[in-house]
């Protein structure tokens, strides 16, 4: 701690910068890193290297050799690479590497050399080959752009969503440009390029010459360029050494250098921290590295050997055989803690826990001195802040023990930040280890997010020490621990070492029913592999039906997805089996599976009585169900529009009722033929329509029509009961107003329904007086009804009278009224009195 400040170095007046060794590489390289292909994945991600990449020999030994590592140099996966020549690699977002060919097509592979998939940058970088090529990141997603051997650029902004652009031309481009880069500005992706001392700006359908602001005229030949890690800053190098920094709109100028070294640089990248003010740049040469900012001096380093720059969201990654550095900004809370004779209040606390572990009085000055200044608040969350910017454990544990000690003596000091650095401080500190390899800093892991870094731990298999730091986080199970577990069983399914019992035994052995584990997506992941048999045991444990009849349906497993389906009592998924089935299964072979399967038969007439009624036949006649084809037959002959064709369905549904013993629904079925058949004559005699009327309305309608004699035909053939027959009657005579035929008809027999209907239909036509010519024909039970009916109130009197029935009497006396029936209500009270004595 007493060398802490040895190796900052100042950059003007208030930044300074330090390069320290994340860690010693033991990747053992034979090759210098320029004569391979290099990228390495931000955020403390993988490198890939690609050895003897410049090598022309077309012998499988000298085949060049593709390799991942990680960020401590222990190699994840190789293997020799087959296919064209490369020209660049690049990661994405998800770190899958692209590795560009010559002709334009893209191969992403993951993290293990497992290849993925791939796509082509189109026909004209076919045929012009790629000269140079750039994996770049936007609000899209990952991009990539192609110089072509005709000049010109193609660039694709998301990879997963290809759409291929076409930049504009250069007027009068000749050879290659000697720098680009891209831009995003306003959501749109563009290319700034440079040939000699002219700038040109390609957008989606312009060239543009452009020059920066404050460009000295005789700064000469841009040689390098160089973009920010948020796309918002630009740097540019001339042949004079010139450096000028600026924004990438081209719009305002930061600050320039003069690094008085003519020779174009290896490398050039921005070293920036968010929300700092201080901009800088990272100039790489063989044996130099720069840092030049907004000062007149600069800060040089020497380089023992090649080296390969890598642009961070603070800072910069330095990669070369032995070593991985990281050169950054020194951070506010860092600086004002530890630079020399500080007195701030982070570094007066520091300094007052130093002397409380050596039991000084000092300890108690110290904290005196931030007390009065009423700075300890202050003070502790500097010391808790500054924990976080430091990579060494002894270093973090110094300030967090000082801040420890400082809240000790405040009032209410909210603990969430002081516990929450040290959860964050320890997750950082196990990836940073040399065996997982991912040299996150505090700010990166906070950008990155939790999530991210689990998503990385699991692409990289490192589920135990992703599942401990979901437990020690205390992260939801579905959003931790299952995805983890669901993760590695998905990886698990994969080795081909072990039998599929024992790989579901394995895998429900560890995952049980942890909530969020989808065991269908595992089993999908088995069938994808090709392990059909392991992905069904793992379908037994997925309790979910609507998961595991899809993909046993995708399977080929269409009669087992149909028993699953029915134990699930989902029709919806019992339809959709079946509908699947009949699509895959010859009607022969479906219609028998379906006889095996009582439910899923019974929906599948339902579905057809709606949807497919022909079908419905054919399943009738498999099952020899007379009863039901017979049904069918009678609903088929109303679709008939001709009269043989609904004789002829109805005569088909006879022979199927005969068949199935039903003898009343063949007789009933006969019938209406032989309905329809008369009908059918009485519309060609009476030129009205007759069809498809009951046999009451036809009758009906014959009698409203006065052909009697049609409507006697009917009753006798069809044995027309004879109360209905007559109530039929006499409600038509009724309705027609033919009074004279229904006084013929009433004395035609003696009346099988009595008189009283006649009286009731008379009055409800409103015609009383053929009402009353009934009345004394009704039997005597039903007489004072009649009369009443009629209006005769007298004779309804007497008629109760005459039964001597005190009901009837009180009934004709409710319908007397006192003024104008005065004879009638004195005659009932005289009679009703003399039946009280009795």
């Amino acid at each position: 701690m007493d060398c802490y400040t040895a190796n900052w170095n100042p950059l003007g007046e208030e930044a300074f910068y330090r390069k320290f060794e994340l860690y010693a590489m033991e990747w053992s390289l034979k090759e210098d890193l320029r004569d391979c292909l290099v990228a390495a994945a931000p955020y403390g991600g993988p490198i890939a290297l690609l050895k003897n990449s410049g090598r022309k020999e077309k012998s499988p030994s000298a085949r060049p050799l593709l390799e991942i590592y990680s960020a401590s140099g222990l190699l994840l996966a190789s293997i020799p690479w087959k296919s064209g020549q490369l020209v660049h690699l690049g990661w994405t977002a998800s770190e899958d590497l692209l590795c560009i060919q010559e002709d334009g097509t893209v191969l992403i592979y993951n993290l293990f050399c497992e290849f993925k998939r791939h796509f082509s940058m189109g026909n004209e970088v076919l045929q012009n080959h790629v000269l140079e090529a750039k994996v770049f990141h936007t609000e899209y997603g990952t991009g990539v752009a192609i110089l072509t051997g005709a000049h010109r650029f193609s660039l694709t902004t998301n990879i997963d969503d290809l759409k291929l652009r076409r930049m504009p031309e250069v007027p009068g481009l000749q050879k290659p440009p000697s720098c680009w880069a891209v831009l995003s500005q306003d959501r749109v992706t563009i290319v700034l390029l440079a040939v000699g001392q002219d700038l040109y700006l390609l957008d989606n359908t312009s060239c543009s010459v452009v020059t920066p602001p404050g460009m000295s005229p005789a700064a000469g030949a841009y040689l390098r360029m160089a973009v920010s890690f948020n796309y918002r800053c630009l740097a540019l190098f001339t042949d004079t050494g010139y450096i000028w920094m600026g924004l990438s709109t081209l719009k305002e100028k930061l600050c320039e250098f003069n690094s008085s070294i003519r020779s174009p640089p290896k490398q050039m990248v921005w070293c920036m921290r968010p929300r700092s003010r201080q901009r800088a740049v990272v100039v790489a040469w063989d044996r130099q590295l720069m840092v030049a900012g907004n000062s007149t001096e600069c800060i040089q380093f020497v380089l023992d050997e090649d080296s390969y720059l890598v642009p961070e969201l603070d800072g910069v990654r330095i990669l070369s055989r032995t070593s991985h550095e990281f050169l950054h900004e020194i951070p506010e809370a860092s600086q004002e803690i530890f630079k020399i004779a500080s007195m701030a209040p982070g570094a007066l606390l520091l300094e007052a826990q130093k002397e409380y572990e050596k039991e000084s009085q000092k300890a108690d000055e110290y904290l005196r001195e931030i007390k009065d200044q009423k700075l300890l608040p202050e003070a502790v969350s500097q010391c808790i802040e500054a924990a976080g910017y430091e990579h060494e454990p002894e270093t973090q544990k110094s300030l967090l023990r000082a801040a420890s000690f400082g809240k000790c003596f405040i009032d209410k000091f909210p603990p969430e930040s002081f516990v929450r650095m040290c959860q964050d401080l320890r997750v950082l500190n196990a990836i940073r280890d040399y065996q997982i390899g991912i040299p996150l800093t505090f700010t990166q892991y906070k950008r990155l997010t939790i999530e991210v870094l689990l998503d990385r731990l699991v692409l990289r298999r490192l589920y135990p020490l992703a599942i401990r730091i979901c437990e020690y986080l205390r992260l939801s199970e579905i959003q931790g621990v299952s995805r983890i577990l669901a993760h590695w069983a998905c990886y698990k399914v994969q080795q081909k070492d072990k039998s599929d019992e024992e790989v579901a035994h394995a895998i429900n052995q560890k995952l049980g029913d942890t909530p969020g584990i989808s065991y269908s997506e595992i089993a999908a992941r088995a069938y994808d592999c090709g392990r059909t048999e392991l992905a069904i045991k793992l379908l037994e444990y997925e309790p979910r039906s609507g998961e595991q009849v899809p993909l046993l349906l995708k399977m080929k497993r269409s009669k087992l997805a149909l028993s699953k389906a029915i134990e699930s009592g989902d029709t919806d998924l019992v339809y959709t089996v079946v509908l699947h089935l009949k699509n895959e299964l010859n009607r022969g072979t479906f219609f028998m599976t379906l006889q095996n399967q009582p439910v899923a038969l019974s929906l599948y007439r339902q579905f057809c009585k709606h949807q497919e009624r022909k079908t419905l036949k054919d399943l009738y006649n498999q099952d020899d169900n007379h009863q039901e084809l017979g049904n069918f037959h009678v609903h088929s002959s109303y679709s008939e529009q001709r009269i043989e064709g609904r004789v002829g369905a109805l005569q088909n549904a006879v022979d199927a009722y005969y068949k199935a013993k039903n003898e009343f629904a063949a007789k009933a079925t006969e019938d209406q033929i032989k309905l329809l058949r008369l009908q059918r004559h009485l519309q060609e005699d009476f030129d009205k329509p007759y069809l498809d009327l009951s046999l009451h309305d036809t009758v009906s309608n014959l009698i409203l029509d006065g052909h009697h004699k049609r409507a006697e035909q009917l009753y006798r053939e069809f044995k027309i009961p004879d109360k209905r027959y007559w109530w039929l009657k006499i409600s038509a005579l009724a309705t027609r107003g033919d009074w004279e035929e229904m006084e013929k008809f009433s004395k035609s027999k003696k009346s099988p329904i009595g008189y009283l209907p006649f009286v009731e239909i008379s009055v409800k036509h409103h015609n009383r007086y053929e009402a009353k010519k009934y009345a004394p024909r009704v039997t005597p039970e039903q007489r004072v009804k009649a009369f009443i009916l009629v209006g005769d109130l007298d004779q309804a009197a007497d008629a109760a009278i005459e039964h001597k029935n005190e009901n009837e009497m009180n009934f004709v006396l409710s319908k007397c009224t006192a003024s104008t029936d005065v004879a009638v209500v004195e005659k009932l009270n005289r009679a009703r009195a003399q039946l009280l004595k009795k």
